[in-house]
């Protein structure tokens, strides 16, 4: 199995029956009925509930089940169908997979037949949420500065948005495994950005690669949306601008009619050497 023990690092093997892990030293982790395995100590947890909120979460579901992001995720899929092609059922890990939409679209969107997938967030109602949408795909809750897999067991690493540890990517990468990033384009949610900003400025794009990475393609995606209301309201939900965005701005983005939204996306795939 992939899994080490978050307390000690020794290997995790599941028990018979199917119903939890444990390690040498007899530490134990049960595993959901929907199927996913908490490997959060309480004490690498920074607070009772670590991850995005239950609102946040919410706004994420409906936004991205709206289709919006389906550009990206095909653009993703594709990247993982030419650069893993000769890679028989490679293991892909989602990390900050949140409720496991991007999962899902590889496994429904991929030509490459058998994958091994794998996602990752710190909050325990998000992959809760995953588990029960994708039991093909396995599930942990778990913090992406301290990933419980066994050294070089990926293929590829998808980070979209998430905070990650260099080290740990560094870690669970095989040899000529591979990092893939999304990033925020330079125009990414322009028009959401002037209603709250007086001084609007474009994004920075540079994006850091691990020590040891090679940086090996970039692909830019970009295209415009028109959310209605609650979908826009959705949308600032998600994004770090609702803690910058004063009740005026707020209202007025959610009064502007027919509000075209730029979607400004960076790809950048990296090879570890």
């Amino acid at each position: 199995m992939p899994y080490i023990c978050p307390l000690c690092q020794t290997p995790l093997l599941q028990s018979l029956p199917a119903q939890s892990y444990e390690c040498a030293n007899n530490h134990h982790f049960d595993i959901a009925k929907e199927g996913y395995v908490n490997l959060l100590p309480a004490q690498h947890k920074k607070s009772k509930e670590p991850g995005d909120s239950k609102e946040m979460m919410r706004a994420r579901r409906n936004f991205l089940e709206a289709g919006f992001y389906q550009p990206l995720a095909q653009a993703i899929t594709n990247i993982i169908d030419q650069y893993l092609a000769g890679i028989p059922k490679p293991s892909i890990l989602d990390m900050g997979c949140g409720e496991g939409y991007y999962s899902r679209q590889i496994e429904i969107l991929a030509q490459h037949g058998s994958l091994d997938l794998h996602g990752l967030d710190i909050a325990k109602n998000a992959i809760l949420a995953a588990a029960k949408k994708q039991s093909t795909a396995h599930f942990i809750v778990a913090s992406s500065e301290r990933m419980p897999y066994s050294d070089g067991f990926f293929n590829l690493l998808l980070r979209v948005y998430a905070p990650s540890n260099d080290n740990e990517i560094k870690r669970l990468l095989k040899t000529k495994g591979y990092l893939l990033t999304v990033t925020p384009g330079p125009r990414h949610l322009w028009q959401l950005k002037e209603f709250i900003y007086q001084d609007t400025k474009e994004h920075d794009t540079q994006a850091p690669l691990p020590e040891g990475f090679e940086n090996i393609a970039s692909q830019k995606v970009s295209y415009t949306i028109t959310p209605d209301q609650e979908q826009r309201m959705a949308l600032l939900q998600m994004t770090p601008f609702a803690w910058r965005a004063t009740e005026q701005a707020t209202h007025a983005i959610q009064q502007a009619k027919n509000l075209a939204v730029e979607i400004d996306f960076i790809l950048t795939l990296a090879v570890k050497n």
